[in-house]
C-alpha cells in the first residue's frame, strides 16, 4: 500500500484529506442556512492544515459497504459528521470502526464531539418571555430523534416547572428544523387553539418565515397579537421584519474546532482530547417578543 504521507524522490508530501458526512432531510444541501457557516468554517481551518476536504454522499441503505471501507477507498483520513442519522446502525458501525471521528451536535462515547449550550439557550429564550410578562408558552421543535431536540425539549419542561407555569400537551407541537411550510402549519394550530399561547418558540430561525406567514394569514399581529423566538441566530432571519428575536450559536468557532479536534485524532491518535466541546450561546433582543401588561397572557 503507498503510504500518502510519503515524499517520493523527494517531492512535496501528499495533501491529506478529510471527509464531512452531511445528510439533512429538508433537501436543502449546502443552503442550509446554519450548516453551511459551521462547513465553511471547518473547511477554512482544514485547508489551514494543509487538509483537503471531500463530502461524502454514501447512502445508508441500499448498499453493502460499510461507510469505513467506503472512506478509507476513498482516501479520507477522518470523518466530521455534521448532520445525518445519528441512530443508523450504519453510523455505530461507523463510530467502532477505528476511523478517526468527530461529531457536532451529537455525542457518542469516546468521539469527540462539539456542541452548542442548548440547554442554557433554551432557557434563556423561556425566560426571557416570562419576564416579559407571558405564561402561555409553546413550543414547536424539530424532529424528535436528535439528541439536540430532546435536550431542548426536557429543558423547555424544567423552565416551565421551576416557574410553576403549566404546559399543556397541545402547546407542544413536533415539526422539522427549517421546515417553513411545516412549521407554518404547526403554528397555525396552535393559533386556533380556544386558548392561544402568546409566546411560541419556533425550533430554528428560517422557521419564523412560515410563523410569520400563519400569523398573518389568521389575523394575528406580531409582536402585538403573538410573540415569537427562534434558535441559531443566521444574519438572513435578523433581517427581517420585525427582526427576531433568537439564540445566536457560534458556529465559527464550532467549525474550526471540529476540524482542530478530528486532526489531532488523525496525528495524535494516543493523546487527542476526546471529550464533548460546548460552547455558550448569546442571546439576542429582536422585536417579536411584546411586553404583557399585568394579567395579559396569564392563567
Amino acid at each position: 500500500m503507498t503510504d500518502r504521507n510519503a515524499q517520493p524522490g523527494g517531492g512535496e508530501m501528499l495533501r491529506r484529506n478529510l471527509g464531512i458526512l452531511y445528510q439533512e432531510d429538508s433537501d436543502r444541501g449546502l443552503e442550509h442556512p446554519f450548516f453551511v457557516l459551521i462547513l465553511n468554517a471547518f473547511i477554512k481551518e482544514a485547508k489551514a492544515r494543509n487538509y483537503d476536504v471531500t463530502l461524502i454522499h454514501h447512502p445508508l441503505e441500499g448498499t453493502e459497504e460499510s461507510l469505513a471501507d467506503h472512506a478509507r477507498r476513498s482516501g479520507t483520513d477522518g470523518i466530521c459528521l455534521v448532520c445525518t442519522d445519528f441512530g443508523h446502525p450504519r453510523i455505530s458501525e461507523l463510530m467502532a470502526s477505528g476511523l478517526p471521528c468527530v461529531t457536532v451536535d451529537h455525542l457518542f462515547k469516546g468521539t469527540p464531539a462539539v456542541l452548542s449550550d442548548n440547554e442554557t439557550g433554551i432557557r434563556r429564550l423561556v425566560e426571557y418571555a416570562i419576564s416579559r410578562g407571558h405564561r402561555r408558552i409553546a413550543f414547536v421543535h424539530g424532529h424528535n430523534n436528535s439528541l439536540v431536540t430532546r435536550t431542548r425539549i426536557s429543558q423547555f419542561r424544567n423552565t416551565m416547572e421551576f416557574h410553576h407555569l403549566p404546559v399543556p400537551e397541545e402547546y407542544i407541537r413536533e415539526g422539522k428544523y427549517h421546515d417553513i411550510g411545516g412549521t407554518r402549519n404547526r403554528v397555525a394550530e396552535l393559533l386556533r387553539l380556544p386558548e392561544p399561547p402568546t409566546f411560541i418558540l419556533l425550533p430554528d430561525d428560517m422557521s419564523y418565515i412560515g410563523a410569520q406567514e400563519a400569523a398573518r394569514d389568521c389575523g394575528f399581529r406580531i409582536p402585538q397579537d403573538i410573540s415569537f423566538a427562534g434558535y441559531d441566530g443566521i444574519p438572513l432571519t435578523q433581517a427581517l421584519v420585525p427582526r427576531l428575536t433568537t439564540i445566536r450559536q457560534n458556529c465559527d468557532k464550532m467549525g474550526r474546532v471540529a476540524a482542530e479536534r478530528l486532526i489531532d485524532l488523525i496525528e495524535h491518535p494516543d493523546t487527542a482530547y476526546r471529550k464533548p466541546t460546548i460552547y455558550p450561546v448569546e442571546l439576542l433582543e429582536g422585536e417579536t417578543v411584546a411586553g404583557l401588561r399585568d394579567g395579559d397572557g396569564s392563567d
